[in-house]
């Protein structure tokens, strides 16, 4: 026998003292909104699935992994990828000028 629900429904609810949350808190996690590019949420869905775990798992598991993995300062890794990119724009300003004096690697110092 089915229970109709409806019947034990009050005619009004009282939220004033209500909390905005998640209803069951997760010790250590914080729920965040986030935009991700389609792609790789498709990859970590597919994957976590075909793996038999939640994608959001997946995604913390990976982004733990890269933390643990790569604990260089940022200031670090910063200097690093500028330096990449100017000497990648060397490249270019040399091969479309004719310079070849620019495929030299830059004097450390």
């Amino acid at each position: 026998m089915k229970t109709n629900h409806a019947e034990n429904m009050r005619e009004e609810y009282d939220f004033s003292q209500g909390k905005r949350g998640a209803v069951l808190p997760h010790q250590g996690k914080t729920r965040i909104t986030i935009w991700i590019d389609t792609e790789i949420l498709d990859w970590f869905r597919t994957t976590a699935d075909r793996e038999g775990r939640g994608y959001q798992t997946a995604m913390n598991a990976a982004l733990r992994q890269y933390t643990q993995q790569n604990e260089r300062p940022l200031h670090e890794v910063v200097r690093d990828v500028i330096r990449e990119e100017l000497r990648a724009l060397r490249m270019t300003t040399a091969t479309s000028s004719g310079d070849e004096s620019a495929h030299e690697p830059p004097a450390s110092g």
